[in-house]
């Protein structure tokens, strides 16, 4: 059996250290290390390369979403999971656009915790049912050129192309 290795990111040491506890009690997990700010995220994942990635959003230096971003900018191969108290609609969607490849709230039960590392690490991607939910209503809004009739399109389209009140008039 191989090892799952994980890093642990959350600003709060108590945190980390229940994480260590819980995750140390599957056989096919270990705790590679700890990183309590975006900064340090950034330097363990490179010194430790770790498989997965458990991320708080909130954090100095660099807040998940931005950390996220980083690694990203660096083409770094660590699938990561958004692991937090925070479940508005548009953390969610940030977090998932810079490459999060799971969402978890910390209320989460530990079998959905061990179930989402193992998926992720696996090449899946996993998203607590609430989580789900709150993304698939956020994308389900309408978008502002939803609201727009066809021919406010028509106009837009031609006001982004440069043309002039006349030239728009003439045309439709």
């Amino acid at each position: 059996m191989s090892l799952i290795r994980v890093l642990t990111a959350d600003d709060h040491p108590i945190v980390r250290d229940g994480l260590r506890a819980v995750l140390g009690t599957q056989p096919d997990f270990t705790v590679v290390g700890e990183a309590g700010s975006g900064r340090a995220v950034i330097d363990q994942v490179r010194r430790l390369q770790p498989d997965v990635l458990l991320l708080d959003l909130e954090m100095p230096d660099g807040d998940g979403v931005e950390t996220l971003q980083r690694l990203a900018e660096r083409h770094t191969a660590v699938r990561a999971i958004v692991f937090t108290a925070f479940d508005t609609d548009d953390r969610i969607v940030e977090a998932v656009r810079a490459g999060a490849k799971g969402y978890l709230l910390k209320g989460a039960p530990r079998d959905e915790l061990f179930n989402a590392i193992r998926v992720v690490h696996a090449g899946g991607s996993l998203l607590q049912p609430i989580v789900a939910t709150k993304l698939i209503n956020r994308l389900n809004q309408p978008t502002p050129a939803d609201l727009l009739t066809e021919r406010e399109r028509e106009v837009l389209t031609l006001v982004a192309q440069g043309r002039s009140n006349r030239e728009i008039a003439d045309e439709l």
